[in-house]
């Protein structure tokens, strides 16, 4: 048996070798997207678009690619036969995945859209508005008994059956965890409610829960407000720090 409600820092490939095989529940991995905007964008009204810049996600052709094989590799040996998969991405990077999981044998149940409330306007006017991002929920076999709170979504959907289509703004105020300069510290920090909905359809009180992507630690707040167990896998410790004071004030 290994810990849980533990974050690893590390590369999360060779972190995850160090687990057992079938041993976690549920993964959510919301991986670097292959944006990384090299040019500065100027707001209709003379200001700065502040985009991703950062190191973690900044790849040579091909590399990305292979990054991402083997990361899902890694993923599908440690997840429970009756276990799932979620992965989040964008145009730049859900096609790849969604080849990759079909080509590695992963058996897909939905892809499910995030449509964004409040989105970043598409500043230079040369393209529509990119007001969504993509879910693709799989699972290692088709018919594997995977847990699915069919009547727990609907009554928390005021009694309808939950569509693949989830409004909900971008993470924001309060929620979005600033750093010391008082921006924004991680440039992609993702909304508890779009993650309560994936843990609250998908797994069982007490389930494990890994995040390999674990960045300020979403996926672990929500999992600890929940009553399930968690695992992240973080490369960056400015982001464990800010996860870690993040989940014990939950």
């Amino acid at each position: 048996m290994f810990d849980t409600s533990v974050i690893y820092e590390g590369d999360c490939i060779e972190v995850m070798k160090t687990f057992p095989d079938k041993c976690v529940d549920l993964i959510f991995a919301d991986p670097p997207y292959n944006i990384n905007v090299k040019n500065t964008l100027q707001r209709p009204e003379g200001g700065v678009y502040n985009g991703i810049h950062d190191e973690w996600d900044s790849w040579t052709p091909g590399e990305y690619y292979i990054f991402t094989e083997n990361w899902l590799r890694a993923s599908r040996r440690i997840l429970k036969d009756t276990g799932a998969l979620w992965v989040m991405g964008t145009y730049h990077n859900i096609h790849i995945i969604g080849y990759l999981l079909l080509s590695l044998g992963w058996f897909i149940l939905n892809d499910v859209t995030w449509v964004k409330s409040n989105p970043t306007p598409q500043f230079r006017g040369v393209r529509f508005c990119n007001s969504i991002e993509m879910l693709i929920w799989c699972v290692k076999y088709k018919g594997c008994g995977y847990t699915f709170n069919y009547q727990d979504m609907k009554e928390y959907n005021g009694g309808k059956q939950m569509r693949a289509d989830w409004t909900i703004p971008i993470c924001q105020g309060k929620e979005r965890i600033k750093g010391a300069d008082g921006k924004k510290l991680h440039s992609t920090q993702k909304p508890e409610k779009l993650l309560e909905r994936v843990i609250l359809s998908t797994t069982k009180p007490g389930d494990i829960i890994l995040d390999p992507f674990f960045g300020t630690g979403t996926i672990g707040a929500v999992a600890e407000r929940l009553g399930r167990k968690w695992i992240g896998i973080e490369k960056e410790s400015l982001y464990i720090d800010a996860a870690i004071e993040r989940i014990s004030n939950v």
